[in-house]
């Protein structure tokens, strides 16, 4: 297994409360660690015009499984935060980092 760093973008379309930032944060905490963190890497970058970057790490065989477990994590931790998808669209993911024994 191999850990990506994958960088999930997106906008919101409305305000976002600090509450809810706080709950996006903390149910996305477990993703953001060593590799980020050592690389000075944020959880979340917030944009004036509404614009974010969800940048988290995953275990995952390839880029692919690595890019689709990410949309759903973040996907998740935006439902458990109260944000509609309709308020959160995401944008494709990127890879970022990797992370490799190999």
């Amino acid at each position: 297994m191999t850990t990506f760093v994958i960088t999930v973008p997106g906008t919101f379309t409305s305000a976002i409360a600090d509450s809810e930032r706080a709950v996006l944060e903390r149910k996305l905490a477990p993703q953001h660690t060593e590799v980020s963190e050592s690389e000075g890497v944020n959880l979340l970058t917030l944009n004036e015009d509404g614009t974010f970057a969800i940048r988290l790490e995953v275990e995952a065989a390839d880029r692919y499984e690595a890019k689709l477990d990410a949309t759903r994590l973040v996907s998740a931790a935006l439902r458990e935060a109260g944000i509609a998808e309709a308020d959160a669209p995401l944008a494709p993911p990127v890879v970022t980092g990797i992370d490799s024994d190999l």
